[in-house]
């Protein structure tokens, strides 16, 4: 691994570099993640309580969950591998792009800067009626589901499951992919569609691909770099 290192550290020098993570630099926080041994989806399945269906037909458990969810977060702090990305950042600005799945907001709090967030935010409340949106962090929520002062029923500000990702955010990640020099997908398995697509995307305009990841993913076979272990551990070694 040391070779693999020392070479992705010295291309990291001056490429254009996107970072792409998923639930794994979280779940070395403690937050759990929604698939796997242990996953949020362990007592229920995703149909139930991460669609639109599921919180038009019972709001409130739905926000249970969620609830729980938030304080869990709420809890969590960032691991050494979200602080090595915002170093990165901070090191070259202009050649830096963090793509995220997670809706966790530990990249903020890392002190990442304008994180392209593809599957929204659990921190931003959008009413179901006016579309207004606020962010709210409070824990644990009082009272469950929320209201909007409208009087509408606020649903968590996130992408769930049968919704498009949101179109900015989107176009912002497909246009850092394409003109990457460096793509490293971190801590994710890159089988969730259609954000596991950026990793193709940016093989097809030419990026040199670094996957850093425990466990195999499908875009070992075409990685250049494939470092097996723990965000936390990895990524400050690359600095």
């Amino acid at each position: 691994m040391e070779d693999s290192l020392d070479l992705l550290r010295s291309s990291l020098k001056t490429a254009r570099c996107v970072a792409f993570t998923g639930a794994g630099i979280s779940a070395e926080s403690g937050v759990p993640t929604f698939r796997g041994a242990g996953g949020l989806w362990r007592n229920y399945s995703p149909e139930r309580l991460a669609t639109a269906e599921a919180f038009s037909s019972d709001p409130r458990l739905v926000w249970e969950w969620y609830d729980w969810l938030r304080g869990l977060i709420h809890a969590a702090q960032p691991n050494p591998g979200h602080l090595a990305l915002t170093e990165m950042q901070r090191r070259a600005p202009e050649r830096f792009t963090l793509v995220t799945q997670n809706m966790d907001g530990l990249h903020e709090r890392a002190g990442s800067q304008d994180v392209v967030k593809l599957h929204g935010d659990i921190w931003l409340l959008r009413c179901t009626q006016c579309g207004r949106e606020d962010r709210n962090e409070r824990v644990p929520m009082d009272p469950l589901p929320p209201l909007c002062r409208c009087g509408g029923i606020l649903r968590p500000g996130i992408v769930w499951f049968g919704e498009m990702l949101p179109t900015e955010q989107w176009e912002r990640a497909l246009e850092a992919a394409q003109k990457a020099d460096v793509f490293m997908a971190i801590g994710t398995s890159v089988t969730v569609y259609p954000a596991a697509g950026l990793v193709a995307v940016a093989r097809e305009s030419g990026a040199r691909i670094a996957v850093l990841n425990p466990d195999p993913t499908p875009a070992d076979e075409f990685a250049e770099w494939v470092l097996r272990g723990p965000a936390g551990q990895i990524l400050p070694r690359l600095l």
